[in-house]
């Protein structure tokens, strides 16, 4: 059997959601470098990934290269690798913000490059993955890069364009949702509920709206229009939510994380 195998740079919580779900493939090897030893030795113990000492070793053994580090350390990372990259080195990059272009430019130019925007529910098998292929990646490099993602969640392929804008979508939102959800318990509590009881109705509910939208059936306008009654509950509730601009509100949150995410690169 020939084996893929891929090496991570960075092994925080993002990459270890992804080796999660990687794990379980008999087709792959993983290794691991991070400067923070006891981070490696932490995901080593809990999934089957070789330790690695430098970055140097990973470039040295790995076909795929996950870079899997904070924005602000991507130039320093690529000075380390650059020496160490060949063609068929495939490198695929989580950092928000951070373009295919930059990445080339700062290692070497015909390097094939995909990013990556996964988010954290990947931790339970429900990640949302955006994906899009710098100037060099083939239509192969990206249908690797599908199904290594698909292995947590849901994979989306966009333009590069596009790419700061699934970041504050579906890359920052998992925040917004924990954000909504505490203010959904909170209102409960407010009205007889346990914290607890009402956290649980408010993410059941989420969830299985978000099933229902996930079905492709209806708009969710239309979903919105079947729940509520005139003069009803609903209505009530959803009346607030117009006289307080919710709405407005989720889409200036979207487009402000999507200008912070441009201006990564700055």
């Amino acid at each position: 059997m020939n084996h893929l195998h891929l090496g991570f740079i960075g092994t925080g919580r993002i990459a270890r959601a992804i080796i999660a779900g990687l794990s379980s493939r008999k087709d792959t090897v993983i290794a691991g470098f991070d400067r923070d030893a006891a981070t490696l030795d932490s995901l080593a113990t809990d999934y089957p990934v070789q330790p690695m000492p430098s970055i140097a070793e990973i470039a040295k053994n790995a076909e795929v290269i996950i870079l899997a580090v904070k924005p602000w350390q991507i130039a320093g990372v690529l000075e380390e690798l650059k020496p160490l990259l060949t063609e068929t080195h495939l490198l695929i990059s989580v950092a928000a913000g951070i373009s295919s272009e930059f990445i080339r430019n700062n290692a070497v130019k015909s390097l094939k490059v995909i990013r990556v925007m996964p988010n954290t529910p990947a931790f339970v098998g429900e990640g949302m993955t955006a994906l899009c292929k710098g100037q060099m990646a083939s239509d192969q490099d990206l249908s690797l890069a599908c199904e290594l993602f698909s292995a947590i969640g849901q994979v989306a392929i966009l333009d590069e364009s596009q790419m700061d804008a699934a970041t504050a979508v579906s890359g920052s939102g998992p925040a917004y949702m924990f954000h909504i959800l505490d203010s959904l318990a909170n209102g409960g509590v407010q009205c007889g509920l346990s914290y607890e009881q009402a956290l649980l109705l408010a993410a059941q509910t989420m969830r299985g709206a978000a099933k229902m939208v996930l079905s492709g059936n209806k708009h969710p306008d239309e979903l919105k229009r079947d729940v509520t009654t005139p003069g009803g509950t609903t209505e009530a509730g959803l009346k607030i939510m117009d006289e307080q601009n919710i709405r407005q509100i989720l889409s200036d949150t979207v487009v402000a994380a999507a200008a912070r995410s441009r201006e990564l690169m700055k």
